[in-house]
């Protein structure tokens, strides 16, 4: 660092899961750059979990939807005039999408934000055939003007890593003895995707590219279990895809694949994955944290280019992927066997994954575990 008082960047991105996931090594790199955890401004309770226990992140100030304009949405109001408080921070807006866009500038206006204190990714265009992450670690090295003399940060890692918290770990080893999974291999199946629920049941398959038939992972699971008699297959998915779950229990029809009622909250699947054998996932956000969490992994793609939003793992822990443009459009129209064999060729979870690099150490393990800190205004429940 320069002599400059360290200072702790904000960050403003309002994605989905998978969006906050690959924030992860920008944050990384900011917190070397300034010399402090930075602040992240994010939609939704997701933010809070993935990042609480984490060095990077000072602060969480998130809100549950950017609908409607500014002065009629309490919850970001309070978020855009908490940040008047940070005026001489620098600022990077990770918001690609030029809708969500219209939706920062108001809050940076309200707040009273310099200009020579942001930097925009719009500013940072995307390259040809580049990965999202590697694009944000590009973005990471922009500096606002302001800060012109901070130095850059180089030979840091453009992969994930989200290790779930000590309490996160304990909790998922008592939930195991419970359902009597404990010491039993253990796959996971993500069969869901954003798009998979609407508001009056489950999409139609041929309006979701990546909707693989429910007989087809009713068929992987039995194959999982086929070649490991002892494996227990969970499938995964949030309370609202709870039923779409249990259609392909039911399909099953093996009492080794379990759906659970209400489905997995992000903390306990983080947990999960640290412990399971591998997942099989379909293109979409809990794909991205297996890999930055170490779980060996199979995803599927349909109308996405694999080059940009392959996910990654900073362990060395597999990525294999089948379909994705330009060959395949549609995840129904990758094969069960192609998807079994790729399963089958996973190598074992590398024994590192299952600890932090040595310079993390403290970030997850050799501490008492904290929050990253959700000051009370801001929670999306919108309780103090």
């Amino acid at each position: 660092m320069s002599q400059r008082a360290p200072v702790h960047p904000v960050v403003i991105r309002f994605g989905r899961l998978g969006d906050t996931i690959l924030l992860q090594p920008l944050l990384h790199k900011l917190r070397r750059r300034y010399g402090a955890p930075c602040r992240l401004v994010s939609l939704g309770e997701t933010s809070r979990v993935l990042y609480e226990g984490c060095d990077d992140v000072h602060e969480v100030r998130h809100f549950a939807t950017q609908s409607g304009a500014l002065w009629f949405n309490p919850q970001r109001l309070r978020v855009a005039l908490s940040l008047r408080a940070l005026r001489g921070a620098p600022f990077y807006i990770c918001e690609p999408d030029v809708r969500t866009r219209t939706k920062v500038r108001p809050m940076l206006a309200l707040a009273g934000i310099a200009p020579q204190h942001c930097v925009f990714i719009e500013d940072t265009p995307l390259l040809q055939d580049e990965h999202w992450a590697d694009w944000l670690m590009r973005f990471a090295d922009e500096t606002p003007a302001a800060f012109y003399d901070v130095p850059g940060a180089s030979g840091l890692p453009a992969s994930p890593r989200l290790a779930p918290t000590p309490t996160e770990q304990r909790e998922v080893r008592q939930w195991l003895a419970e359902h009597g999974m404990a010491g039993r291999p253990l796959v996971l199946l993500q069969a869901a995707n954003k798009r998979t629920m609407r508001w009056n049941g489950v999409r139609r398959a041929d309006d979701d590219d990546k909707s693989w038939p429910v007989e087809r992972w009713a068929a992987l699971a039995r194959a999982i279990i086929e070649a490991m008699p002892d494996a227990r297959v969970l499938l995964c998915g949030s309370a609202a895809e709870a039923g779409y779950l249990e259609g392909i229990r039911a399909a099953a029809a093996h009492p080794q694949v379990v759906a659970p009622k209400g489905g997995l909250p992000l903390d306990r699947l983080r947990a999960l994955m640290q412990v399971a054998h591998s997942m099989v996932s379909v293109d979409t956000g809990p794909a991205h944290l297996a890999a930055a969490v170490g779980c060996p992994l199979v995803v599927l793609f349909g109308n996405r280019w694999p080059a940009m939003w392959t996910p990654r793992s900073a362990t060395g822990s597999a990525v294999s992927v089948l379909g994705g443009l330009p060959e395949i459009r549609r995840v129904d129209d990758i094969p069960l066997d192609a998807v079994v064999n790729a399963w089958r060729q996973l190598p074992p979870q590398p024994e590192h994954a299952l600890r932090p690099p040595p310079e993390q150490t403290t970030q997850w393990f050799a501490r008492t575990p904290r929050t990253a800190r959700v000051a009370g205004p801001w929670r999306s429940d919108g309780r103090a």
